[in-house]
């Protein structure tokens, strides 16, 4: 669905929005607004587990770079490569919502249907080492620190 959020074009990738959802949105938007006019801008936000938090805060901040472009990069961190791999599924379902919207407009209004959605948009992940690491030498260790290590020294400027 696609929203006006206290002045923002929002686009959220479900039918269905819960109240607690909205909510969460709101008070991340009014602390993007306060860090954007001269404040702090912080915020501490809080649901409970399987409440959709990662595709509400996706959802909110592409909205608001599309807006603000000013406001620079988003940085999402995750303990774990599963959590890491969740949210990038969520985010090019946010992306591809948007893209289909706007494209959808674009066509309503008599243009060709090729509206952009992404803005140039880029996402990025980062892991570990011990993940991403394909040296054959390295992948035979099984000792997080030893992949480190083994992977710095094959890859660092310093040692080639």
């Amino acid at each position: 669905m696609r929203f006006d959020l206290d002045g923002l074009d929002l686009f959220f990738p479900y039918d269905f929005l819960y109240p607690e959802q909205l909510t969460y949105m709101l008070e991340l938007k009014r602390a993007l607004d306060n860090g954007r006019t001269g404040g702090k801008g912080h915020a501490l936000l809080e649901m409970p587990t399987g409440t959709g938090k990662t595709v509400c805060l996706l959802s909110l901040i592409t909205s608001y770079q599309r807006q603000h472009p000013q406001v620079g990069k988003l940085i999402y961190c995750t303990r774990t490569v599963p959590e890491m791999a969740k949210c990038i599924e969520e985010l090019k379902g946010v992306m591809r919502y948007r893209e289909e919207t706007l494209a959808k407009e674009a066509r309503k209004a008599g243009g060709a249907g090729a509206a952009s959605g992404d803005d140039g948009f880029l996402a990025l992940t980062l892991s570990s080492r011990r993940n991403l690491c394909i040296h054959e030498r390295v992948m035979e260790e099984s000792e997080s620190a030893t992949v480190d290590g083994l992977c710095r020294q094959l890859t660092a400027g310093w040692a080639r």
